[in-house]
């Protein structure tokens, strides 16, 4: 009962987390009259102090001497940092220009290019339905291109830089709070010298457009911290299959508040674009959950074979002989 109650919590984290990353480009444009990177300088100033708190709560600073011992995985994380940097300026400035569709495919064309990624510099090896996907998701791109005139470019940078970021926090290891904290960390310093430099010049707009749009940028803190701390507690509750399907919510949400709220244009090559990437999604999908049910029918007809040959008295059983297997069916090739 426990377990299922647990399930079920998670599964209302991650639809939590992934509801706010898709409920997000409501909140950006409350933030003008400030532009992209005041408001991505505050977002990193504020994300710091909200992780640093919750750091305190939690008394989980550990962390920080192993982390200073490892000078590859700081590198690293100055990656991330980066990485990350460009991806959040890029959806900040997209979603206040009118281009929150072309944001969204970004994120919807992110795993595609997170396999892509893996098969190039990792070395993986792909399914037949993994790599129908990758065709299909590089056809709607060219449709796509094809149908703008040109790369659908913010869409492209987002899903890159997202996979890229991917990428290296898997080689990092370090949990999502501690982690956010460490790249903000880097970013700290750079973000508050630029938001001095801008004040200095009388371009900044915090303290000059009054308290609440004060208030609304040291919330940019909250916004990147929260949806985090739920995808956090959502992960060690719900099977990776679960959040995997979940993760398409921030996308879908982005998509409609795109066309129904933000009321941007939708021509037939671009319907016919993202309806190439929602077909390689569902093939992603379908296949993913046929491997999980296949994994798990493996692994419980494996308990079954160990329970039979180890008896109650604990004294191994040799099994009998299973039978010659039929000839397996040997598919078509032409």
């Amino acid at each position: 009962m426990k377990a299922i109650n647990d399930q079920r919590t998670g599964l209302l984290y991650g639809i939590g987390a992934y509801g706010m990353w898709g409920l997000v480009p409501l909140f950006w444009p409350l933030l003008k009259p400030a532009g992209a990177l005041e408001i991505l300088a505050h977002r990193m100033v504020w994300s710091l102090a909200v992780v640093g708190i919750a750091l305190l709560a939690l008394r989980r600073w550990g962390w920080v001497k192993e982390l200073i011992r490892q000078p590859r995985r700081l590198g690293l994380i100055a990656i991330a940092a980066t990485v990350i940097t460009v991806n959040w300026g890029l959806y900040i400035w997209a979603v206040n220009n009118g281009q929150v569709v072309e944001a969204s495919l970004g994120y919807f064309i992110n795993p595609l290019v997170t396999i892509a990624i893996g098969v190039l510099l990792l070395k993986e090896r792909l399914r037949p339905a993994q790599w129908a996907a990758v065709g299909v998701g590089f056809a709607a791109v060219l449709v796509l291109a094809v149908g703008y005139g040109k790369p659908p470019w913010i869409s492209l940078v987002l899903a890159f830089s997202f996979a890229a970021y991917g990428l290296v926090k898997k080689k990092v290891n370090l949990g999502g709070v501690e982690s956010l904290a460490a790249e903000t960390a880097i970013q700290f310093l750079p973000a508050l010298g630029y938001l001095i430099w801008i004040g200095s010049h009388g371009q900044a707009t915090f303290g000059v457009e009054g308290a609440g749009h004060a208030a609304l940028l040291a919330a940019t803190g909250i916004v990147t911290a929260a949806p985090l701390v739920c995808f956090g507690a959502a992960a060690i509750r719900v099977p990776l299959s679960t959040l995997g399907l979940l993760q398409y919510l921030a996308p879908v949400f982005q998509f409609g508040l795109g066309v129904v709220y933000f009321h941007e244009a939708m021509p037939p090559e671009r319907w016919a674009g993202f309806s190439l990437v929602w077909a390689a999604l569902a093939l992603l999908t379908w296949d993913a959950l046929r491997t999980a049910r296949r994994g798990r029918a493996e692994a419980q007809a494996a308990a079954v074979r160990v329970r039979a040959q180890v008896p109650a008295g604990g004294v191994a059983v040799t099994p009998a002989p299973a039978p010659a297997p039929a000839p397996a069916p040997v598919e078509p090739t032409g």
